[in-house]
């Protein structure tokens, strides 16, 4: 390390023990539960990035994470065997008194990278702010996915003291590279899978508690991922002689580029309900306010209008009903003087629940239209299973969600995103994707952007809502 680059990293050091001191001065942690949320500060303080190029990961913070961790929590590596999978992901066995299908407890510790650029409080600080009541704990992996990890382990340690075994096993699975490639939980299943473990239980982040979602409904909707759509990326290349930009031809390799994206912005996948779709609209609309009651239960009739409706009303709902594209990444020319000899645009698809990649790949090339644009696939993962709303396994999510959240409505839904829980459909149909956590539109926006941050409070019913999980396996 240079001169330059070591007072650099002290730098930031002493920025995070300054913003560490104010959190500490300015806003005292509720009494009876500072322990665990000063144990929550120190998970949030270790910055484990996770990078696409995992030659570019600092994999000091991750070791320093799975050293930290029994100190944090001595009765869960006293009483759980702890098993490294892929290096830094890691698998706990909870033995159960009966020889059952075991349950799955599922979070991820790595976040997505983040400056001190724009945040209220320093990413990696884990500033509290607020009074004891109304605290809110400021810091990249609070919602995304340190959270909930941390929640699991609270309650795992907590249920230890009180002498707790559950019925069946439990193993706890937490990924370290979920915001990459999600080998992590892969390898995980991989080994699970060799040892013939069918889990009966599989729970992972997901959904939340949300309001203002669902038109007509005012009461605080509790929505459970029961599948999650399918990812993948496309590359759209053209290929074209370069030169110098003082004499172009009259459509260069970005225009052919520019007017492919443009003809794919203008011909979205078609919207349709999926059965999670009509179950989800049936269960809020029985809660919904005066006509919208109507208009969301009599589907026969209305289903049409409901569909164009879910399309217009908000960017979460359109995404609710198709397959969806978004252009992220552009790359053409290495001078502002240079023709671009390649030209490239990278789409993240999301693939719907009831289609597929071959089907998500054959409307991009129809709206593209232009054998000059080359497409590529890259990762491709079709839609999950689809796990009950039925049976045990629904029931206990359901139970423990209402438990500690009462007069909340409990729906399924499809998760818009991808998680390492993809992974486990291949040995559980039982596969439910829940964050704990009341979350704002405001918060939710703060995922893998600026200021994530979570109401101490929301965290702490978050570990009542794995103690009720623990309690029901």
């Amino acid at each position: 390390m240079t001169t330059e680059s070591t007072a650099g990293a002290r730098s930031h050091d002493d920025r995070l023990a300054s913003a560490q001191r104010e959190s500490r001065e300015a806003s005292p942690l509720p009494g009876e539960h500072a322990a665990a949320i000063e144990r929550l500060q120190q998970l949030i303080r270790i910055p484990t990035v996770s990078r696409s190029d995992e030659s570019d990961t600092d994999w000091a913070p991750f070791r320093r994470f799975l050293e930290v961790l029994p100190e944090l929590y001595p009765l869960v590596h006293a009483k759980l065997e702890r098993e490294l999978v892929a290096n830094y992901s890691m698998i706990y066995r909870w033995r159960g008194r009966e020889d059952g299908n075991p349950g799955v407890l599922m979070a991820h510790y790595d976040v997505v990278a983040a400056t001190d650029d724009g945040w209220q409080h320093p990413p990696f600080s884990a500033h509290v702010s607020g009074s004891a009541d109304d605290a809110v704990m400021w810091g990249r992996g609070t919602l995304d996915d340190k959270g909930s990890l941390a929640a699991i382990l609270e309650a795992v340690e907590a249920s230890l003291s009180e002498g707790f075994t559950p019925k069946n096993d439990i193993y706890l699975c937490f990924g370290h590279n979920e915001e990459t490639a999600g080998d992590g939980a892969r390898q995980i299943v991989d080994l699970l899978e060799a040892r013939g473990i069918r889990p009966g239980f599989v729970s992972d982040e997901g959904g939340a508690i949300v309001e203002g979602i669902f038109p007509g409904v005012d009461d605080p909707i509790a929505v459970v991922g029961v599948a999650e759509k399918g990812i993948m990326t496309l590359t759209m290349t053209v290929d074209q002689d370069g030169g110098h930009a003082s004499t172009p031809p009259r459509q260069t390799a970005t225009v052919r580029l520019a007017r492919a994206i443009v003809a794919l912005n203008r011909t979205p996948f078609p919207g349709r309900f999926t059965a999670t779709n009509i179950e989800m609209i049936r269960t809020l609309g029985a809660h919904a306010r005066g006509p919208l009651r109507f208009a969301f239960t009599q589907l026969w009739l209305t289903k049409p209008l409901l569909l164009s409706l879910f399309g217009r009303l908000s960017d979460e709902t359109r995404a609710i009903t198709r397959t969806t594209q978004a252009v992220t990444m552009l790359q053409g020319a290495a001078a502002e003087n240079a023709l671009a000899e390649r030209a490239t645009a990278v789409v993240n698809i999301r693939v719907a629940v009831g289609s597929s990649v071959a089907e998500a790949v054959a409307h991009v090339k129809k709206a593209v239209n232009d054998e000059r644009v080359s497409i590529a696939v890259e990762r491709p993962s079709e839609p999950s299973i689809v796990s009950p709303t039925t049976g045990p396994a629904w029931n206990l999510v359901r139970t423990s969600i209402e438990r500690t959240y009462p007069g909340t409505i409990v729906t399924p839904y499809v998760m818009l995103g991808a998680s390492d829980s993809r992974h486990f459909t291949r040995i559980s149909d039982f596969v439910y994707r829940f964050s704990p956590f009341e979350m704002s539109a405001d918060e939710r926006g703060t995922l893998h952007a600026k200021n994530e941050r979570i109401r101490i409070s929301t965290w702490l019913r978050g570990i009542d809502f794995y103690r009720e999980i623990v309690a029901g396996l």
